[in-house]
């Protein structure tokens, strides 16, 4: 990728959080914010607090608020407005969208997952595998590198295969799948292509069409927006369901059918704002910026340390998982927390990762983002420098 001019202090100066001493390593589990993200909720709380549908101009905003939501969502994930849908968190999206394809499911058919999924992306599938005797089968990953096993892949694929569901990036390790090809190989079989792209969307564009997509879920608190669940599915599955809602509810749009009940307006506002922001970025210098920060990392790490997944660049985003040989990750995540840094210990939902890894404590998980500089990036490294 050609180098791209990147202004970070510029950045930094739209995110108020980073004025403080801390340094922000915790993105995996959510980022900071922009003001221009705490304004448009705040905006949303002040002039449009209201329910939808109203004869009265409260509402109207309310109403012209979704819809530039869902529309700003759409544009990032390259699908149409018709096609998103909002709700809590994307574990809460699963659970309700699996369940409403588990109407059309019947006993002995299969879903596949893979090992590097976070449990969101497990979890949904294993419950309704046990209420409707479903097969659900597993695909293994490359301790080595992180790299999600294909030949595994293809080889758990049947005629009996209904869904192959998986990351986009792994949330433990920062491996990257080719989206493409697992999607080309669940509709060789007839199966749908169930992406979770949580760990990716602050990383690089989406393009659901492109991938293969027939279900794509994301949450905006993790690419700089509120704490909120975003999902597209493709528009004829989306008119073929038949989801689980209150009877006066709305049919259209079709993705609106999801939503139940009233949603966060002012997190759908934040939402759009993100969208917003990360648009007048553009995601070259984003990733640009973030390999170097990766690079920088990986090659000044102490030796004492293992990183988990791949030991470089190639293939990942700027997301590690280390370990320690004599020190546990909560005393890693204790000692650089008492420096300033913060920083997450443990599994982070990914429990097959970590079984398959041996690491039952799990890891320390580092992860950077676009706001993140070089200068945070040497004073981690000479912090863990002194901890090893």
């Amino acid at each position: 990728m050609s180098t791209v001019a990147f202004d970070v202090a510029a950045v930094r100066a739209q995110f108020p959080a980073l004025a403080t001493e801390t340094a922000f390593f915790d993105g995996p589990g959510g980022t900071q914010v922009p003001q221009s993200v705490i304004d448009a909720i705040a905006d949303c709380l002040r002039d449009a607090n209201a329910n939808v549908g109203g004869p009265f101009d409260t509402s109207r905003r309310v109403d012209a608020l979704l819809e530039a939501g869902h529309e700003a969502a759409a544009r990032f994930l390259g699908a149409s407005p018709e096609e998103i849908g909002f709700g809590q968190n994307m574990t809460t999206l699963n659970f309700a969208l699996t369940r409403t394809l588990g109407r059309e499911l019947e006993a002995g058919d299969e879903i596949v997952v893979t090992r590097l999924d976070h449990d969101g992306n497990v979890a949904p599938w294993l419950e309704l595998a046990r209420d409707l005797d479903l097969v659900v089968r597993r695909v293994d990953f490359d301790v080595e590198d992180g790299a999600l096993d294909l030949d595994d892949l293809e080889a758990r694929l049947s005629e009996k295969t209904r869904v192959v569901a998986f990351p986009w990036a792994s949330n433990a390790l920062g491996t990257v799948t080719p989206v493409r090809r697992i999607a080309d190989l669940a509709h060789e079989v007839g199966a749908l292509a169930w992406v979770d792209a949580v760990h990716y969307a602050p990383h690089g564009p989406i393009d659901v069409a492109a991938m293969g997509a027939d279900v794509l879920i994301c949450s905006p608190y993790k690419f700089f927006g509120p704490h909120l669940g975003l999902f597209f599915g493709r528009r004829e599955l989306l008119e073929r369901w038949r989801p689980y809602k209150v009877r006066p509810a709305a049919n259209e749009p079709v993705g609106h059918r999801f939503e139940t009940g009233t949603l966060s307006h002012e997190a759908i506002a934040g939402t759009t704002a993100a969208v917003e922001y990360l648009e007048a970025l553009g995601w070259d210098a984003i990733q640009a910026h973030e390999r170097e920060l990766g690079k920088r990392f990986l090659a000044g790490l102490s030796e004492r340390y293992r990183v988990l997944g791949a030991a470089t660049m190639e293939g990942r985003v700027p997301t590690f998982s280390i370990a320690h040989p004599h020190k546990t990750p909560d005393e890693l995540a204790a000692a650089l927390g008492e420096r300033g840094m913060a920083t997450w210990p443990g599994n982070f939902y990914a429990v097959e990762v970590m079984e398959k890894l041996g690491l039952p404590e799990g890891t320390l998980r580092i992860g950077f983002v676009h706001y993140n500089t070089t200068e945070e990036v040497d004073r981690l490294l000479a912090a863990l420098g002194e901890l090893a």
